[in-house]
């Protein structure tokens, strides 16, 4: 049973950066998808990005699309999301999430669709 462990999480500024880690242990995650999710206080989980760790190939919310990176290094079994440029609205705490083969774009707004979840890491904002 795959297990996964976020790290990374902390308080910035408005406009800072912040690197977010998942770590896999039990499996390899050379074809799984994993998606990074978060959810603030008193709104429903939302998908951020997702990366398909066979190829690569990822997908991004249109709410950070241009300010986060989703990447992946195998060899580690781990996951990362780069956040740049935050806002206040991206405070939340951010989940890592597994599931089996490839992604797609509908897996964001699917929360279902994955089946192994970490515990979560919180990111605060502040102006």
């Amino acid at each position: 049973q795959v297990q996964l462990v976020e790290s990374g999480g902390g308080s910035v500024q408005v406009g800072g950066s912040l690197t977010l880690s998942c770590v896999a242990s039990g499996d390899t995650i050379d074809r799984y998808c994993m998606g990074w999710f978060r959810q603030a206080p008193g709104k429903e989980r939302e998908g951020v990005a997702s990366i398909y760790t066979g190829d690569g190939s990822t997908y991004y919310a249109d709410s950070v699309k241009g300010r986060f990176i989703v990447s992946r290094d195998n060899a580690k079994s781990t996951v990362y999301l780069q956040m740049d440029n935050l806002k206040p609205e991206d405070a939340a705490t951010y989940y890592c999430a597994l599931a089996e083969g490839f992604c797609y774009r509908y897996f964001l707004s699917r929360p279902e669709q994955f089946t192994v979840w970490g515990k979560g890491t919180q990111v605060t904002v502040s102006s």
